[in-house]
C-alpha cells in the first residue's frame, strides 16, 4: 500500500521543513496580532470587545501578509531567472502548488476573520462601544464594504479554479482570476475605514491614505504588502510589450490523430527544450492566454506547439483555420480501425495535412514566454525517464528532439541513457508523434542509449485485433506505431518497471562502468494526470536506494 496522505503531505522531510516554516510564520503573525492588540492601552475601549476582536486582528495580519505571498509564485520571468541557480533550495517548479498552498491559507483565514469582525460589530451594537449599528459599519464603511467585496471576488475565483472547471471552460478560470487586481486594490485599502482607533469617530483626512495614524492604529500591513503588487504589476507590463514582438503564424499542420500543429515565427524568442508558452489568438479572443508546451527544439527555426480540440478556445481555433472536428474525424478514421494506411487517401498515422494559406488566411498570433519546466534539466541526470501520457508526451518531443541535435554535436552532459514512456487510450493518438519517433529510432548509433515503450490503454476491438494479428506475423515494424519497438498493452506496472531498472544499475548491465560510480542518478519527467503522477513517484520514492537515486518532477503550467 502507498503511504498515507497525511504522511505525504506534511512528514516527508522536505513537505516537514516548509510545513514547519509556514504554518510556523502565520501563527507567529497570527499571534503577534492578537497580543499587539489586546496590549494597547489606546485601544482599551475597543478590547472590550475581547477574543473576538483579538481574533479578528490576528487573523487579519495573516490575511496582510498572505496577500503579498500569494503574488510572489506569479512572478513568472524572475521564477525562470533564478530557477536553475536555487533548484538546489527548493523547487521552483512548484510555483504553483505554492500558490494554492497559500489560497488554502487565505480562505481559512478568511474565515476566521470574517466571522471574529461579525461578532464585532454585533458587539459594538449591543454594548454601544461606539454609536453605530452593525448594518453601518458592514455596508456604509470602508473596511465592511471593501471586505464583503473582497470575499464575493473570493467566492468567485476559487469557485472556478477547481480542475475539471479549468479543463472544461478554461475561459471562467481566466477571467475570474483576473478579478484579482480588484481584489489587490480592496485589500491595500481595507484598513481605510479606520475600525482600529481610539477615538469615538473615524479620523479621515484628505490626503494619501484618507485616515490619520494619529488615531486609526491599524497594523499599516499594505505599507510593506504592496511591493509584491507593484513587481506582479510590472512584470505584467513586460509581458505585454514582450509579446507585441514581430509574430508571425507561418504554418499550421494537422495531424490524423487529430493534433493541430501551429509553426510560428518569433526572432526574439529564445527558449530551452522543455519549456512553455501562452499564446492569445486576437481574432478568437483579445484577452486570453492559454498555456501550451513548446514542441519544437531550440535548434528549429520556428517555435511550434500542439493542439487538441477539447475546449471552446481550441475548438474554435479549429473552425477558424477550417479544420474543425469534422474534418479531423474524416482523417483519424483510419488509425481507429488499426490499418496502417487508407486506401483511399494513401496517408499514413505519421502524416500530416498542411493548411492551404491560399485559401484560408492564417490568423495573428502573439506568443509570451518561455517559461521553466522540469524537464529542461535533463542533461543533468545519467538516466532520463521520460514519462509522457496522451498530448502529455509533448513537452518531450522538444526535448528528444533537442537530445538527437546534441547527440549530433557530441555534448549530452551526463546523460548516458534515455527511456521513453508514452502512455496512449486509443491508437490515433501515435499519429502526431509517430514521425519523430521513427526518425530518433532510425539515427540511433547505440541501440541502447533511447529505449522507447508505448502502451496503449484502450480497450482493444475486434476490427484492430484482426488487423495487429495480420499485420504483425513476420512484421519488422509494429502495426499500430510503424516502429521497431512493439506495442504494449494495458498500463504499465512502475513499481516492477524501476525495481527491474534499479536492479540493472546496482548488477552493471544497465549502464557500462556503473558500478564504479558512487550513485546513479535517474531523473524522471513526467506530464500527464495527476493520478498517474502519484503512482509513478511512489514508485521512484519506493526504489531510491543507496547506489541509486531516482527524483520525480511534474510539469506544471
Amino acid at each position: 500500500m502507498g503511504e498515507s496522505w497525511f504522511r505525504r503531505e506534511f512528514l516527508t522531510p522536505r513537505r516537514l521543513a516548509f510545513n514547519v516554516v509556514f504554518y510556523g510564520l502565520h501563527f507567529f503573525f497570527f499571534g503577534y496580532g492578537w497580543h499587539s492588540q489586546a496590549v494597547n492601552t489606546k485601544l482599551a475601549a475597543l478590547n472590550a470587545l475581547t477574543w473576538s476582536v483579538w481574533t479578528s486582528r490576528g487573523a487579519g495580519l495573516v490575511l496582510a501578509f498572505d496577500g503579498g505571498l500569494i503574488l510572489l509564485p506569479m512572478l513568472r520571468n524572475a521564477i525562470r531567472v533564478v530557477r536553475p541557480r536555487v533548484r538546489w533550495l527548493f523547487p521552483a517548479d512548484e510555483n504553483i502548488w505554492f500558490h494554492r498552498q497559500v489560497a488554502y491559507s487565505m480562505a481559512f483565514w478568511a474565515m476566521v476573520h470574517t466571522t471574529a469582525h461579525y461578532v464585532n460589530f454585533f458587539n459594538v451594537e449591543r454594548t454601544q462601544v461606539r454609536k453605530e449599528t452593525a448594518l453601518q459599519i458592514h455596508y456604509t464603511q470602508a473596511g465592511g464594504i471593501t471586505g464583503h467585496f473582497m470575499l464575493l471576488i473570493m467566492v468567485l475565483m476559487y469557485g472556478t479554479a477547481h480542475n475539471k472547471i479549468r479543463q472544461q471552460c478554461f475561459e471562467a478560470f481566466w477571467y475570474t482570476h483576473h478579478l484579482a487586481f480588484f481584489f489587490m486594490i480592496g485589500l491595500y485599502s481595507h484598513a481605510t475605514g479606520c475600525f482600529v482607533r481610539d477615538s469615538t469617530n473615524p479620523d479621515y483626512i484628505p490626503t494619501f491614505p484618507f485616515y490619520s495614524t494619529d488615531h486609526c492604529l491599524g497594523y499599516e500591513s499594505w505599507r510593506f504588502i504592496m511591493w509584491p503588487g507593484v513587481l506582479y504589476f510590472g512584470e505584467r507590463v513586460y509581458r505585454e510589450i514582450r509579446a507585441r514582438r514581430a509574430t508571425r503564424l507561418s504554418k499550421v499542420l494537422v495531424h490524423p490523430s487529430g493534433a493541430m500543429e501551429l509553426r510560428i515565427v518569433k526572432p526574439s524568442f529564445k527558449y530551452v527544450a522543455g519549456q512553455w508558452l501562452f499564446i492569445q489568438v486576437p481574432e478568437i479572443s483579445k484577452f486570453q492566454w492559454h498555456p501550451f508546451t513548446i514542441t519544437s527544439a531550440p535548434e528549429d527555426s520556428y517555435v511550434s506547439v500542439h493542439i487538441r480540440q477539447v475546449g471552446d478556445f481550441t475548438r474554435a481555433l479549429g473552425d477558424r483555420l477550417g479544420v474543425g472536428p469534422s474534418v479531423v474525424a474524416a482523417m483519424t478514421q483510419a488509425a481507429m480501425k488499426g490499418a496502417e494506411k487508407d486506401e483511399k487517401s494513401g496517408m499514413t498515422r505519421g502524416d500530416f495535412v498542411e493548411v492551404d494559406s491560399s485559401n484560408v488566411s492564417l490568423p495573428s498570433v502573439r506568443i509570451d514566454g518561455p517559461y521553466g519546466a522540469p524537464a529542461e534539466d535533463v542533461f543533468d541526470v545519467e538516466v532520463a525517464v521520460l514519462v509522457g501520457a496522451g498530448i502529455g508526451v509533448t513537452p518531450f518531443a522538444s526535448i528528444l528532439k533537442h537530445i538527437w541535435y546534441r547527440q549530433k554535436r557530441g555534448n549530452v552532459g551526463s546523460l548516458r541513457r534515455v527511456e521513453f514512456f508514452w502512455v496512449c487510450r486509443d491508437a490515433p493518438s501515435f499519429g502526431w508523434f509517430q514521425t519523430l519517433l521513427q526518425e530518433l529510432e532510425a539515427s540511433q548509433a547505440d541501440p541502447n542509449f533511447l529505449r522507447i515503450n508505448i502502451y496503449l490503454t484502450q480497450k482493444i476491438g475486434e476490427d484492430m485485433l484482426w488487423n495487429i494479428a495480420v499485420n504483425d506475423a513476420g512484421a519488422d515494424y509494429d502495426p499500430l506505431t510503424l516502429l521497431r519497438t512493439r506495442t504494449m498493452f494495458g498500463r504499465p506496472d512502475w513499481m516492477t518497471i524501476y525495481g527491474q531498472m534499479r536492479q540493472a544499475i546496482e548488477s552493471g548491465q544497465y549502464i557500462a562502468g556503473s558500478k564504479s560510480q558512487l550513485k546513479t542518478k535517474v531523473g524522471t519527467y513526467f506530464c500527464g494526470p495527476s493520478v498517474l503522477a502519484k503512482a509513478i513517484k511512489e514508485a521512484t520514492e519506493h526504489h531510491t536506494g543507496p547506489n541509486v537515486e531516482f527524483s520525480f518532477a511534474k510539469e506544471h503550467f
